[in-house]
């Protein structure tokens, strides 16, 4: 099976942190690139973090640049969403999402950019 899967979520209060994992199985999704997309109750999903497969480059939104850190481990088949400093404007469903496709360079912020996406996980940020 073809699944990605999340988990790291939780209720944190203001200024906390949390890391989020996203397990890759069922296909070489270390070797795609991945991101992290978030969507807030009433909005529509959102780009935060993606990184890419080989050269290690990443990208992120300006909501969660110089909070939030995109990384991954290739033997272990998983991206990570180190998040601090946590803002109550976090809080939201995050979803890990790779693509799959033949062509695996580049960097990508766009949903449409992504064949696989995980379930999601729920972060919370009280104030």
């Amino acid at each position: 099976q073809v699944q990605l899967v999340e988990s790291g979520g939780g209720l944190v209060q203001a200024g906390g942190s949390l890391r989020l994992s996203c397990v890759a199985s069922g296909r070489h999704f270390s070797t795609a690139p991945m991101a992290w997309f978030r969507q807030a109750p009433g909005k529509e999903r959102e780009f935060a973090a993606a990184i890419s497969w080989n050269s290690g480059e990443t990208k992120y939104a300006d909501s969660v640049r110089g909070r939030f850190t995109i990384s991954r481990d290739h033997a272990k088949s998983t991206v990570y969403l180190q998040m601090n400093n946590l803002k109550p404007e976090d809080t939201a469903v995050y979803y890990c999402a790779a693509r799959w496709v033949e062509d695996r360079r580049g960097i990508f912020d766009s949903i449409g950019d992504y064949t696989y996406w995980g379930q999601g996980t729920q972060v919370t940020v009280s104030s």
